[in-house]
């Protein structure tokens, strides 16, 4: 399946894996890449820019195939040494970066000079367009579903993709929700050229997290996610547990006095635990409403196969004999 996405990336596919904080390894982008998709290293999980150079070049020896790096912008009093990232990606001669976060413009004409591709993430069409702007080459656009930052308005993609549609003239994937071929085909109904999947990727074989993370996404339904920092309007959706609960009963006591610090126990530093340890109830780990479709651990090529013969089959077979319908009567 050709689009503008595949085009733009040199990828069979049009599927991105998104980054994700302890899951983006070379192990999950070389797997997407090789399949067929466009793998996705996470920046900032990999520590240091020196560390994110090894992690690239570790890369390269599991694909020959296009793949990306995440970098993710975000504020803070001692942020990383996000000059240092930029450098590395660009010393690697890595040709597609995702940015998401804050704006990314100050990091745009170094990325652009390498000759690089900028999809940078967005959950608003006033995001898109300010991302198209200052030179993106393509969007990734978030609707409500996804897990993560969803922003703060609350649009679901049903009506953020043919927004994105009417107002944007670069490329666009959907991201949130995505999980299948009917997936794939609903983005592409309504205007995308693509899907972004972080949370399905998770719940593959090569997806480098602890057995347990996997089980939790196969046993979870649609209704198990639920969204903290609300009151700190840094809403992100996670996949219920003890630690959630735990968290959610402070934001309810607490009200508009909340901080950060107050719910640091339940989201500062937990990855680690959860990802890597299997600690299930150690806090808020973002996951999306997606989880209720996911229904097996295949691997990362069975997936992917899976995917594109349903949405063939889809447009083939099931709108074609509804076109054909038409046309007959």
């Amino acid at each position: 399946m050709k689009t503008r996405i595949t085009e733009l990336f040199g990828i069979e596919h049009p599927i991105i894996q998104g980054g994700m904080h302890m899951v983006g390894y070379a192990e999950m982008a070389s797997a997407v890449s090789n399949a067929g998709g466009l793998g996705i290293i996470t920046g900032l999980t990999q520590g240091t820019p020196e560390n994110l150079t090894k992690e690239i070049a570790r890369c390269r020896e599991m694909t020959d195939k296009p793949f990306g790096v995440n970098l993710t912008f975000l504020p803070a009093v001692t942020p990383p040494d996000y000059p240092g990232f930029v450098k590395a990606i660009i010393e690697s001669g890595v040709k597609a970066v995702e940015t998401a976060g804050n704006n990314p413009q100050k990091w745009m004409p170094a990325l652009k000079e390498a000759g690089i591709k900028v999809i940078h993430k967005c959950t608003s069409v006033r995001h898109s367009l300010k991302a198209e702007a200052i030179g993106c080459d393509a969007v990734s656009v978030d609707g409500f579903e996804c897990g993560g930052h969803p922003g703060e308005d609350d649009v679901p993609n049903f009506i953020l993709l043919p927004r994105a549609a009417e107002e944007l003239k670069i490329p666009f994937v959907a991201s949130g929700g995505m999980a299948d071929g009917r997936s794939l085909v609903a983005a592409l109904a309504l205007g995308a050229e693509g899907m972004n999947m972080g949370t399905r990727f998770m719940a593959t074989k090569e997806a480098p997290i602890h057995q347990n993370v996997k089980d939790a996404l196969v046993a979870a339904s649609e209704l198990d996610t639920r969204l903290i920092m609300r009151p700190l309007r840094n809403t992100e959706r996670v996949l219920n547990n003890a630690g959630v609960e735990r968290l959610l009963e402070k934001e309810r006591t607490l009200g508009d006095k909340i901080t950060f610090a107050d719910i640091a126990p339940e989201v500062a530093g937990v990855y680690p635990a959860i990802m890597k340890k299997g600690e299930m109830d150690a806090g808020g780990w973002s996951c999306g409403m997606v989880a209720g479709l996911i229904h097996d651990t295949p691997t990362v090529k069975e997936l992917i196969d899976r995917i594109m013969a349903e949405a063939d089959a889809i447009i083939t077979q099931r709108l074609a004999r509804l076109a054909g319908a038409r046309v007959a009567a």
